[in-house]
């Protein structure tokens, strides 16, 4: 059974930073791509950043510079690293997992930058 924990969020000022992290479990078939999308109220989810299994990186325009999405293979782990964090960053952070056998989500983690 295929299974992905987010952790990492919480309330932090502006300018502040974040690291999330996504423990994947259960995972035993090909990956295509892992990603980081969130969600905020009222609005519609948004992807943030993705990585392929070749390593290729894209970034949303608006998390560009500032946000950074790693994975660690052999911890089966993803990460997204966010520096300058802006009220407008804030919303449920979602891990996700596309492979050959479908599509996989984690519960979502809570990013508030507030003041």
């Amino acid at each position: 059974q295929v299974q992905l924990v987010e952790s990492g969020g919480g309330l932090v000022q502006p300018g502040g930073s974040l690291r999330l992290s996504c423990a994947a479990s259960g995972i035993a078939f090909t990956i295509y791509y892992m990603g980081w999308y969130r969600q905020a109220p009222g609005k519609q989810r948004e992807l943030v950043a993705v990585i392929g299994s070749g390593g290729a990186i894209n970034y949303v325009d608006s998390v560009k510079g500032r946000f950074t999405i790693s994975r660690d293979n052999a911890e089966n782990t993803m990460y997204l690293q966010m520096n300058s964090l802006k009220p407008e960053d804030t919303a449920v952070y979602y891990c996700n997992v596309v492979g050959v056998r479908g599509e996989y989500w984690g519960q979502g983690t809570q990013v508030t930058v507030s003041s």
